[in-house]
């Protein structure tokens, strides 16, 4: 037997799982299909400055676990209030539209927990021809990374009501916290999965370094991965394979500006780009105190810039914030770096949604295949999914059902 566990992924729950493993006396590796650590965790360094392509927010901040561990590795988080409802100096939002559409947005919630819709669709719950409609939709693509068409209300309402409004920061970036907590274990980058096997009492996996064995295997891949088939299994996996098509990732991106000269912007503010554009732009001014603008487009607009391209992408969000703050700005921005989840191997996406109908999928992910095959990541999590917390809380109970099982 060459390992006690094979876990597949090197995100939150894939190290979360190995940490939990490898501190109870267990033999461990992981195999990372991609060349770094982190999955959708991933913080790049330009100019000095971490920027997190992926997860920026310690969301839930009060009971999210990622923030000890951050703190005990010697991270810098950063508490307080967010930028993001706000729109500096009200420009192209006025505080009485932003009160109309905060109403439509909590008339919808409302109406989403006391008058359910029996599609368990959440657009089916929406004012017709609301005036808000437009603002709602670019709140779901930045919450859910979809369009409300797409999104269970069983599903939204089991996050929203375990949530909090504390969302706090890692100055040295979100990505690398995760990636500072993988354990001493042996890893393997650049080393995809094709198959696995349950023969026996072990489990196989082929590699593209080679075939391996281990009492037991936990996954933590993508759902779009594991949808797509990029991993072959036995037939006693199609339950789980069938669940992940119907917790598809959304998708959300990322367009970081870099400022200078004399632009006069103030740290820690906020713009929204056009709130009755539903395909609008999300843009964070000076995070942290950086000299750059981090535009953020969810569901419907993240669909758009990836399909224009990187060029189109820019000039878009360039035309947004320059129809707020004046033609000048465009001399103060330069593009600085963008995200492309859609198009990452091996994760293809940004977070899950449940379908309508679906919510109950979660269930069927997580469960164990025999007391050999176990599953783990975000998308598992009955009330935290979509969130590197979420992720790591289901590495954990994967790896206490493991320890149940080998005791």
């Amino acid at each position: 037997m060459d390992y006690d566990v094979a876990v597949i992924g090197a995100g939150a729950a894939g190290i979360a799982a190995a940490r939990k493993l490898a501190d109870a006396g267990r033999s461990v590796i992981i195999l990372e299909a991609s060349n770094r650590v982190g999955g959708r965790a991933w913080t790049i360094d330009l100019s000095g400055m971490p920027l997190d392509m992926g997860c920026g927010w310690l969301h839930s901040a009060e009971r999210n676990p990622l923030v000890a561990i951050g703190r005990e590795a010697g991270f810098t988080i950063e508490r307080g209030q967010t930028a993001w409802q706000n729109q500096w100096r009200d420009l192209g939002f006025s505080p009485d539209e932003r009160l109309a559409a905060a109403a439509a947005w909590g008339a919808l919630e409302e109406r989403l927990r006391a008058d359910p819709p029996p599609s368990d669709r959440a657009s089916d719950a929406l004012e017709p021809d609301g005036e808000w409609t437009a603002y709602c939709q670019s709140l779901s693509g930045y919450l859910n990374g979809t369009p409300l068409e797409r999104l269970s209300v069983a599903d939204f309402l089991a996050y929203d009501n375990a949530a909090t409004d504390a969302n706090w920061r890692v100055h040295e970036g979100y990505g690398s916290l995760i990636g500072a907590a993988v354990p001493d274990v042996t890893l393997r980058l650049s080393t995809p999965v094709r198959r696995v096997a349950l023969t026996g009492k072990h489990v196989r996996l082929e590699t593209d370094r080679g075939p391996m064995t281990a009492d037991a295997a936990i996954v933590t891949v993508s759902t779009n991965v594991l949808a797509r088939g990029t991993i072959a299994f036995d037939a006693g996996v199609d339950d789980h394979l069938h669940a992940a098509s119907q917790l598809p990732l959304g998708l959300a991106e990322k367009l970081f500006m870099q400022l200078s000269g004399n632009h006069g912007l103030e740290p820690e503010t906020h713009l929204l780009g056009d709130a009755r554009n539903d395909e609008t732009g999300s843009y964070y001014i000076r995070p942290l105190g950086r000299p750059v603008i981090e535009g953020f487009f969810g569901g419907k607009g993240a669909v758009v810039i990836d399909e224009a391209g990187l060029v189109d992408a820019f000039a878009f969000a360039l035309d947004q914030l320059s129809s707020l703050l004046g033609n000048s700005i465009r001399r103060h921005l330069r593009p600085f770096a963008a995200s492309s989840w859609c198009h990452t191997d091996w994760v293809r996406g940004s977070y899950s949604h449940a379908l309508p109908g679906h919510a109950g999928a979660r269930l069927t992910l997580a469960r164990p295949v025999g007391d050999r095959l176990f599953f783990a990541g975000e998308a598992t999590h009955q009330t935290d999914f979509s969130t590197a917390h979420g992720a790591w809380e289901s590495g954990i109970r994967a790896a206490d059902e493991v320890i149940e099982v080998f005791v």
